[in-house]
């Protein structure tokens, strides 16, 4: 997420945001080249995908004079039955998508405090606040003084049960704030749920936190460095929850290698420089401070030195000074010391877990790290790869079976184009891992494949799981890239089956908008807008993805969902099942169409008969499909083999049943 100068003023100032983006190779006649911009009527280009809602921010949620002041940002998404939770600068908002069609909205939470992640669980409403103007009772007014008993971050707990009145029953100091958040619930005691908590701010002062230390563990083994907090919420009494643990598996980590800048970088900074604009340098790169958030900085060094009104020459050289040194504090000395190699990374930016298999992927700015979490209260490191393409580990993404592994990276980070045609494929991209014990091996790169403009921030953000049987699909929101959806079934070759996007937020600026994420849900595919609103998509069959394998994966329904905490997808056994595994071996070609229309024929007609007499069909066609599976591995056709498996087994369990 867009992570850096939003966390980078000191706590009288306001937080900002400057993080890392990517970019894709050109196609010259991809139809996403060169769409006209717009607010709201930016030119579109979709493939396989429906435009079925679109609904625009709510007041309070957006600044009318100012369409891309970040200040009011919708961030990230939570469900929870016919309910919809949308993240948002300003607070969250709660929409009914119990006719996808027709999103309406049912609340909203006045709560100003950074990006607001959110997740959900039951009657209870989690949020996560980073920024220094968090305040404990949600007040607008933020909090000025560098040390105050009114400040705020950490992890908001709201009770839900009236959704039209939420209520904060709870709230968890930490002392970097929760940039996000992880709900993991524990399977053997469903009375209680575990957050692991990412920091990526500044230390708040010992003064305003007790325990709170910004110096090395080996000066101080109380610091907030190298860990994160693992909160423990008691479900019937979410008042008591407390951090339990402050695991440090970032310990003995060194700075990895890392890509320079880009050439366009080097040419933008220096350009900026030298027409007075703020340049930041973080790690080693000249970092072009976005007008928007340099406002809002000036703003707050109004505000400390007691003043009202537009900031002045002072101001300016005030901010401009103290620049460098604010960097510092948030992600170290800028130079390698003498004495040995730079430590690593000091936070995790998100961590996604995947209970069912006991891993979580835990993307740390400089490093992927690969977790057991078998014991949920103390995740530990198994496993760390770095990988000098990739400038900062945004998110995390495991295939259904546990076996892979993708990574996506923040170069340049949100606030920045990424995707333009001179930005190397590289960099900026998805990776892709599969998991070998404690090894993870690098398979592939995915990247947006379409250039984008130099008016529009785009980077691979945050996406989820497309459950189509037999195939691992992934939904991923680029920012003002759009939308792509991808295969990546085999990690070595992913490739593109449908995308949307729309035109820059402007023709002559760059104005922070675009997709934050895009999440699969029973059926619709839900995208927060930075700046416009809430979308909704549909799929829509082609050669890439047939009519049976969509009806499959609208097949697959859950109560809820907090894209950080994976659950393995059970498909239900069921003829349009056996249709999306037969579509998908007539593609391969491992049989022929005319075939594979006979055998769903014959599967739906089976299906219509009495139990024995279905079960003696289909249990003779499941037998089939196994023997030809057999054949399949013997000929070294294994992705052919493992379909014809799920086949077989699909069309058994279909006999089974009573």
């Amino acid at each position: 997420m867009i992570h850096l100068l939003r966390r980078l003023a000191a706590p009288a100032v306001l937080a900002l945001v400057l993080a890392f983006c990517a970019a894709g190779p050109v196609q010259a006649q991809d139809p996403r080249v060169g769409l006209r911009a717009g607010v709201e009527d930016a030119g579109t280009a979709a493939l396989n995908l429906e435009l079925v809602a679109h609904v625009p921010r709510p007041a309070g949620f957006f600044n009318p004079e100012d369409p891309g002041d970040f200040g009011f940002a919708n961030s990230d998404l939570a469900f929870s039955g016919d309910l919809l939770f949308m993240g948002n600068y300003a607070g969250v908002q709660i929409w009914d998508i119990s006719t996808p069609s027709l999103p309406t909205l049912r609340a909203t939470i006045d709560c100003p405090g950074g990006q607001g992640d959110v997740s959900v669980h039951g009657t209870l409403l989690f949020m996560s606040v980073e920024e220094t103007r968090g305040r404990v009772d949600c007040g607008g007014q933020g909090v000025d003084a560098p040390v105050s008993a009114e400040r705020f971050r950490g992890v908001r707990i709201f009770d839900i049960r009236d959704v039209a009145n939420p209520r904060q029953v709870a709230a968890v100091q930490t002392c970097r704030g929760s940039h996000t958040h992880t709900l993991v619930p524990d399977a053997q005691d469903l009375s209680h749920v575990y957050l692991y908590v990412s920091g990526t701010s500044r230390v708040r002062p010992g003064e305003e936190l007790d325990g709170c230390s910004s110096r090395p563990p080996g000066e101080d083994p109380n610091s907030a460095l190298f860990r994160v907090e693992v909160i423990e919420v008691p479900l019937a009494t979410p008042e008591l929850a407390a951090i339990v643990n402050t695991p440090r598996f970032l310990l003995g980590l060194t700075r990895a290698d890392e890509h320079g800048p880009a050439s366009a970088e080097i040419a933008e900074a220096a350009a900026a420089r030298a027409r007075g604009a703020f340049v930041a340098t973080v790690d080693g790169e000249e970092q072009v401070v976005p007008e928007m958030y340099v406002r809002q900085m000036l703003d707050g060094v109004v505000r400390e030195r007691g003043g009202t009104g537009a900031a002045t020459a002072a101001d300016s050289a005030a901010l401009r000074i103290a620049l460098p040194g604010i960097v510092a504090q948030m992600v170290g000395p800028q130079a390698a010391p003498t004495d040995g190699p730079r430590p690593g990374p000091n936070q995790c930016h998100d961590i996604t877990v995947y209970p069912e298999v006991g891993l979580a992927g835990g993307a740390c700015a400089g490093y992927g790290i690969l977790l057991d979490i078998r014991d949920l209260a103390n995740p530990t490191r198994i496993a760390a790869v770095a990988d000098s393409n990739f400038a900062y580990w945004h998110s995390a993404t495991f295939s259904n079976d546990g076996r892979t592994v993708l990574f996506s990276d923040e170069w340049g980070g949100g606030s920045s184009p990424r995707c333009r045609d001179t930005d190397r494929p590289e960099w900026g991209a998805d990776a892709l891992f599969t998991i070998a014990g404690t090894e993870l091996d690098f398979q592939s790169y995915y990247k947006l494949p379409a250039a984008q403009t130099a008016q529009e921030n785009c980077v691979a953000h945050n996406g989820s799981l497309v459950p189509v049987p037999g195939r691992d699909i992934m939904v991923q929101a680029w920012y003002q890239g759009g939308l792509s959806v991808f295969d990546f079934t085999d990690p070595a070759r992913p490739t593109e089956v449908a995308y949307f996007d729309r035109g820059p937020m402007s023709a002559d600026a760059l104005v922070m908008a675009g997709y934050w994420s895009a999440y699969w849900y029973n059926g619709y595919l839900y995208a927060s807008e930075i700046g416009r609103g809430l979308d909704v998509f549909r799929l829509t069959p082609s050669d890439a993805i047939s009519a049976s394998e969509i009806a499959a994966a609208e097949s697959v329904r859950v109560d809820g969902l907090n894209a950080q905490n994976q659950t393995r997808v059970v498909w239900p056994a069921s003829a349009v099942v056996a249709r999306a595994y037969l579509d998908q071996l007539v593609r391969s070609e491992a049989i022929d169409a005319a075939s594979a229309t006979r055998a769903a024929a014959e599967i739906g007609q089976a299906a219509a008969l009495p139990a024995s007499d279905r079960a003696t069909r289909l249990g003779a066609m499941a037998s089939q499909f196994e023997a030809d599976a057999q054949t399949a591995t013997t000929s070294g056709r294994a992705a052919d083999a493992d379909r014809l498996q799920r086949l077989s087994a699909t069309l058994q369990e279909m006999g089974a049943m009573r």
